[in-house]
Order: C-alpha cells, then structure tokens, then sequence
C-alpha cells in the first residue's frame, strides 16, 4: 500500500499541473502564500490541485480530489505576492482536507503509482499509437511557431509514452475541466488515445482559423495593393503625357479592321470592341474583354503556309526519318499527290478567271461566283484525316513531324491521354472566371497560321466525366463537313479548320469511339521485325545516342551481334523505344571509361553486353524444346506487340467438371466450354476413348496467371491442348495456331494476324496455322518472314488436329493416327480440303 502525505495545498484556478512538467505559478492569496512558506520550511513538497470555479476562497468541496504532488522548485518575492517555479512528481488522491493555520489548507495524499507494464511497451499498436502522438504533437507544435530545436528536445528527451501524453496534454489548448479530466485517467495506452484526439482537434482548429485568416488577408490585401498601384500608374502615365486606355483601344481597332474575318465574327469583334470602349478600365470587365479581343487578334484567320509539295523530295525526307514501313508512307505519298492535283486546279481557276476578266468580249462572271469556284477548288479533296494505329514506339509520332517537314508547314502535337474535360477541345465559356479557349485554338495561335500539322495524340486514351466527353467534342473538329465553322465556346464565333492537316494516334482502334473513327482514315501501323529493329538502331537510334551523349564515331563501336543480343535479351517490345534506352545505358558506360581515362575508344560486341549491363531483364516467350501432351501454342497481340502463349490442359479422374485458371475472360471462358463440348461430342472421331470423358476433371490453364486474357482467337488452341490430353496424343512444338472455333468445328477468322506472326517468329516457330479467311492478311508480312516460315490455312478442327498433333494426318476428312494407320472409330470431319502456303 502506498504512504499516505499530509501536504500543503497549492489551489490553482484554471491550471492544471501533470506529472513531469516545469510550470511558473504566481501566488497571492493569503493561504496560499502561507502553504508555500510551510513546504519550504518542509521538504519544499505541495498538493497542487485544480478549483472546479474560479473563485478567490479555495474551500474543499471546491478543490477536486486528483491533483499532482510537486516540488517547489524556485521561489521569487515580488510585489504583491510571489512567484515559483514548480514541477510535478506524481499523481495523487487527496483522501481528505484540513484547515491549518489561518487559512491554509492541509491534505492527505495517497500517492498514484503507474503499473509498467513490459509487454505493452512491445505491442506493435501500442509503438505505433506512440509514434503517431509524438508525430501529430510536433506538426501542432510547428503550427504554434515553436522552434524545431526544442520540439525535437521534447520528443527525445521524454522517451516513456506516458510522461509524453502528460507533457502534451498540460500543453493544450483545452478548458481545465477537460485537462482534468486527462489527469484522471490512469490507464497509459486510454491517456494517449484521448491526448491524441485533443491534439487532432486543436490541429483542425488551427487550419480553420488559418484559412479564414487567409481568405481576409487575400480580400483585403489584393485589393488594397491594387488600388494603390492604379493611382501610381495614373500619376506616373499623367507626367508621362500618355493616354493608355485610348491607344489600347485604337490600337485594336486598327488590327481588328486588318483582320478578313467573316461577316458573323467581325459582327461579334466590333460589338465586344464597342463594349471595350464604355467600360471603365480599372472594371473587372475590362480585362475580360480585352483579353478576348487579343486572343481574336492573335488567331491566323487569314495566314496560311504555302504548302511545298514535290513528291521526290517528300518520299527522300520520309526515308531519311524512317525504316520501313512502306504502306505508311505510300498512304502519305499519295495524300500529297492528291493536294499537288488540288494546288495546280486552284492555280487553272485563277489562271482562267484572268483571262476572262482580260477579254473583253467575254462574259463578264460576278466577282462572288469567281470566289466561289476558287474556294471550291481549294478545298477538294481536303477532308482526309488520318488515323495512326499500332504499338507504341514504331514512330507514329516522328512521322507525324515528318509529313510537316515534306509538305513545309508548321507542327502542332497536343497530347489528348487522360483528357476527360469537354473544355479542353471547345474551350470554357467567357462566363467563368479564368475562362480560355480550347486546345485547339490554342494550338493554331502557337502555330501562326491556319493550315499546319495538327497532331492529335492518344486519341485512344480519351476519358469521359462530370465535365462532358472530350471524344463527342471532336466530332465536329475531324468531321470535314463541319469543322469549316468550328465554334469554340470562349470565341464564339466560327473558325474555319478546314484546312488543317488532322493526324491522330492511338495503340488500341477498338478503344475509340465508333463515330469518331468514322470519320478517320485508318493506318495501321504494325511492330518491326529484328531484322528491321537492327537497320533502325544502326542507322537511326546509335547515332543518335552517341550525339546526345556527347560521343562520335570513333570513341564507341557496338557490333551487329551486340544489337542483336540487346533486341532479344533486353527488349520487349514491338517498336524500338526500350532498344534505344538500352543503346543510352552502353552510351554512357563508354562515357565514363572514356571521360575517366580509362581508354580512348571502346568497342562493344556480343560477350560485353552482359559484363556492361548486367543479367537480361526480359524473358520473352520461346517455342517449347520437344512435344508436349496436353501443351498447345497459341498466338496473341497487345498494344506492345505480339508473341506467344501456352495452353496447358489435363484430365484426372475425379469430379465431373472443368476448371479454367490463368485469369481467363468471358469470351475465353467461352471458348473452353465449346471445345469441351466439340470433344465430347466427336470423341469417337478424335480417337478419344469415351471412359475418358466420364468421371473426368478438366483443368485448362493458360500461364501468367497474373495477366487478364481474353478474346476468341485461343479456341483452337484450347481445342487442340484438351484433345491431346484426353487422347494422350502429343502436340507439336513447332506450331503455333490462332482461330475461334465453333460447336460444330469451323474455325472463323480473328485480328491481328500480322502482329501475332511476328510474335512468333521472334519465339523460334517455324508452322503457323490460321483460319482460312485470313489467308489474305499474309500479303501483309514482310518478306524476310514469309520466306523463313511455313503458313497453313484451316477452316474446320479436324485439319488443324491433323497438323497440330504428332503423326496425324486427314485422309478423304478422316482423322488418321500413325499407331492404328486407320481412321478414328467412326465419323468424318465436314471441313473441307486443307489449305497450304509455304515460303520460297
């Protein structure tokens, strides 16, 4: 049992002492004053305990019976009373009060003692209840303008969690009944929790107060500060002798008058001048309008680029800037032909229209129908707006610039990725406060004239929100038969684009809208070749690198099978971004030894990749070394390119059922279900023994399980791996397959043929089986593949088993197996002969 005290009483009004904190008292009333002479005469201890009012007469039933025993620590008279320093001990319990002397006050005190408890000290929530308080204690203190030195004093210097809530909790902003309140707790981890909610709650306060604090500040300042800079500069324009609200206004007069704008803009121009001119300039209104009339002044209504167009030089420039991509170009090479044809009829017409205008035995023609036919000439042909489809980094962008380069006019790219604000296309309306126009206008102001290269890039990535659909506003801007009156909401009145040279870029066609790829033209672009990825880095990608980092020629020299090695172990990809990255890293390795003196040249083959930039990072996809049952290769394509996938299928005896794994989609899902039921169905024409398909669970995965698949195009592969399970027939190794299958085994089309080939090829198949309706896609592969590889074309299941499994072969559509040399038990396949391609 603790020792019970009888101590003075030191009765403090609106104060409360904790345990472990230094506090500065001033007393003067007459008990008091006699209770501090009697600790001093004593062990200089003291009861100091809160008043429940704030009265001058302490009595007992006004004192509260949990105080802190302190110890007088410095004692200073002054005039009127005097002053100490005390610090509190501990907690204690005043059991009863006294009356002593004249009128001090005498109590008996049990002690509080706090139980340590070494398991909480260890528990990971108590630690992190801790350090949240001391965290939350510091950024109160910031806000309170205490130094940083004694804030971290503070938190290191009081290490128990305890003494830190007692230390934090005198030094709140709180009503002593609150404060009284958190002496009274005991229990440590309790304490901390509701010191911590006080300390959030004086957090809130202070940002509240802050911010209002702020807005007056901002209120009263700006306006304050603008007054007084208005009344210097009328001061300063008087001795001047200028008069600077007339000239701005003249002075947009006069370029407003130079300007051919149309009737209904110049209507709408000279009513916003009008209004210029009775508003009074120091109104908030003034500033409105005359930042629109700038933005009328600084568009190029009428400014044009004359376009440069000769074919041969154009077709140079192109393949100067890139490698390969022969229908690309060829699509440009004809959209500057057919505007060569447009600029010698403009020409013809006006050529025609003088001579009539000379002979004076002609018909005389009106001068609006002459303008008429010339503007009509102009703008034949004009509306072709062209779509960029393909991976990323095949140069989508970079030939955007290169047609501006051929054709001599300037280059615009705004970036439309993420965009989800209808604003951003047509502009905000001049009613909101900090209203412009929209990127477009922007663009063409940037530009200085009114038919540039206007790339509009990631049209895929366009989003939709509370704000409208930027996807919906770009109707009107690629659509050839409106954007001649294109309207943005913060002009107001019509701009014409149609002579903008539109080009948009996407990775995924099926992720823009339909009406909006309507009204494109499509040019697909589709990932390169290792051979092509190898001319493109000599030519293009190391010498470029070698200039950015500072290097020639002569100081680095990476070998072909260098390249080679970092296209296939350190890239990934379908265009050539990563190769590039990877040529920086060997770039600057050659920097360092060559600027530390280490070598004057460094020449980089196959064996020093590695040593230069460690272990390959990427592993791609290769063929499988030998058959496999229940294994089967199938084909797919992302927006980085294609390659391949295995799908893995087994049965063991169990519950009936089927199991897909490998985070698999509807459609994929789909296509397992119609593959089971295709084999159970023709079992007996696909060899498969009919116990093995009762009692049976099917298990089909596709690896990288972590990946979402889906799509139709796995059906026959699915359907080839779940036959070689159940008949324990092996696949292929060297074949590869894409195509949807149906319930009855036709196998229909699907996308991305030239993507997925390419895929494969780089994975080391050497057969590839496609449905027959894609036979014509193969015109699009390169020649160096469709050399190198062996193409099959198939309509029905039973030719592609007839390939894809080891030995079979169709005989008059019968499956044929090598061990029985006879057909399967029963039945026919209803596919018709199989068709064949095969390189030179």
């Amino acid at each position: 049992m603790a020792e019970r005290l009888k101590l003075p009483v030191l009765p403090l009004r609106e104060t409360v002492v904790f345990p472990g904190v230094a506090v500065p008292i001033s007393a003067g009333r007459p008990g008091t004053v006699e209770a501090i002479q009697a600790a001093l005469d004593g062990d200089r201890r003291m009861f100091a305990v809160c008043q429940r009012e704030n009265v001058d007469e302490a009595t007992p039933e006004l004192l509260y019976d949990i105080g802190v025993i302190i110890q007088v620590a410095q004692v200073q008279r002054v005039r009127g009373g005097l002053q100490l320093l005390i610090h509190g001990i501990e907690r204690g319990q005043a059991l009863s009060y006294t009356e002593s002397g004249e009128e001090m006050l005498l109590a008996l005190v049990s002690p509080i003692e706090e139980e340590e408890d070494e398991a909480l000290l260890e528990d990971t929530s108590f630690l992190a209840l801790d350090r949240e308080l001391r965290d939350r204690a510091v950024d109160l203190g910031q806000r309170r303008g205490i130094p940083q030195e004694a804030l971290d004093q503070l938190v290191e210097g009081v290490e128990h969690p305890g003494a830190f809530a007692d230390m934090v909790a005198f030094h709140l902003d709180l009503p002593a009944a609150e404060k009284q309140d958190l002496l009274e707790i005991y229990g440590t981890e309790e304490r901390m929790r509701k010191v911590l909610v006080a300390v959030e709650r004086d957090l809130l306060r202070l940002t509240a107060q802050q911010e209002i604090q702020q807005r007056v500040q901002e209120e009263l300042g700006d306006k304050q500060r603008e007054m007084v800079l208005r009344e210097q500069l009328k001061v300063i324009q008087k001795e001047l002798g200028e008069d600077d609200e007339a000239s701005d206004v003249e002075i947009l007069r006069e370029k407003i008058e130079a300007l051919e704008l149309p009737e209904e803009a110049r209507s709408e121009v000279e009513r916003e001048l009008n209004r210029l001119e009775r508003t009074h300039p120091q109104s908030a209104e003034y500033q409105v309008i005359r930042t629109y009339l700038d933005w009328i002044t600084d568009l190029p209504w009428n400014d044009r680029t004359e376009d440069r167009i000769d074919l041969r030089a154009a077709e140079g420039i192109l393949e100067e800037d890139h490698y390969g991509l022969e229908d690309v170009k060829d699509r440009i090479l004809e959209y500057l032909a057919v505007r060569k044809l447009q600029i010698e009829r403009v020409e013809e017409t006006t050529a025609e229209t003088r001579e009539t205008e000379a002979d004076p035995l002609s018909e005389a023609k009106d001068q609006k129908d002459i303008e008429q036919e010339q503007e009509k000439a102009r703008t034949v042909g004009r509306g072709s707006i062209l779509l960029f489809v393909g991976p990323p980094g095949v140069g989508k962008t970079s030939i955007a610039q290169s047609i501006a380069r051929a054709l001599g006019r300037e280059y615009v790219r705004i970036a439309l990725g993420g965009a989800r604000d209808e604003a951003d296309i047509r502009g905000h309306r001049r009613t909101y406060v900090g209203a412009m126009p929209g990127r477009i206008m922007q663009g063409l102001k940037q530009a200085k004239t009114k038919n540039p290269v206007f790339l509009l890039d990631e049209v895929d990535k366009l989003g939709v929100s509370l704000q409208g659909d930027p996807s919906a506003a770009l109707l009107e801007v690629l659509d050839p038969a409106q954007n001649h009156a294109f309207v943005d909401h913060y002009l107001g009145v019509p701009f014409d684009l149609s002579e903008v040279l539109f080009i948009a870029t996407a990775n995924w066609r099926e992720q823009i809208p339909a009406p909006l790829l309507d009204r494109m033209e499509l040019v697909e672009f589709s990932g390169y070749t290792e051979l092509e990825k190898l001319e493109i880095a000599k030519r293009y990608l190391l010498p470029r690198q070698l200039e950015e980092n500072g290097l020639d020629e002569t100081q680095l020299e990476v070998d072909e099978s260098a390249i080679q090695k970092l296209i296939t172990g350190y890239t990934r990809e379908a265009g050539v971004r990563q190769l590039e990255r990877e040529l920086g890293k060997l770039a600057r390795k050659a920097a360092r030894q060559i600027a530390g003196g280490e070598t004057e040249k460094v020449e980089v083959e196959a064996d020093d990749v590695l040593t230069l930039l460690g272990r390959p990072r990427v592993h791609p996809e290769r063929a499988a070394k030998s058959d496999a049952v229940g294994v089967a290769t199938g084909m797919y394509y992302t927006p980085m390119g294609g390659d391949i996938m295995f799908v893995e299928a087994s049965a063991s005896k169990g519950k009936e059922g089927l199991i897909l794994t490998g985070q698999l989609g509807d459609v994929m899902k789909e296509s397992a279900r119609a593959a089971l039921t295709y084999a159970r169905t023709h079992h007996d024409q696909l060899g498969i023994p009919e116990d093995r398909l009762t009692d049976m669970e099917i298990h089909i995965h596709v690896p990288a399980g972590a990946i979402p698949k889906d799509g139709p195009s796995a059906g026959i592969t699915m359907a080839t791996a779940l036959v070689s399970a159940l008949s324990g027939r092996p696949v292929r190794y060297d074949v590869a397959m894409t195509g949807e299958l149906t319930l009855t085994g036709r196998v229909l089309p699907i996308g991305g043929v030239k993507e997925k080939v390419l895929g494969a090829y780089r994975a080391g198949i050497q057969e590839i089986l496609l449905p027959v309706d894609n036979e014509a896609d193969l015109d699009d592969l390169p020649t160096e593949v469709r050399e190198r590889l062996t193409f099959h074309t198939v309509s029905d299941l039973g030719e592609v088993l007839a390939l894809a499994l080891r030995g079979a072969s169709l005989e008059e559509g019968m499956l044929i197996f090598p061990e029985a040399g006879v057909p399967a038990p029963a039945g026919h396949f209803s596919g018709g002969p199989m068709m064949m391609h095969e390189g030179a």
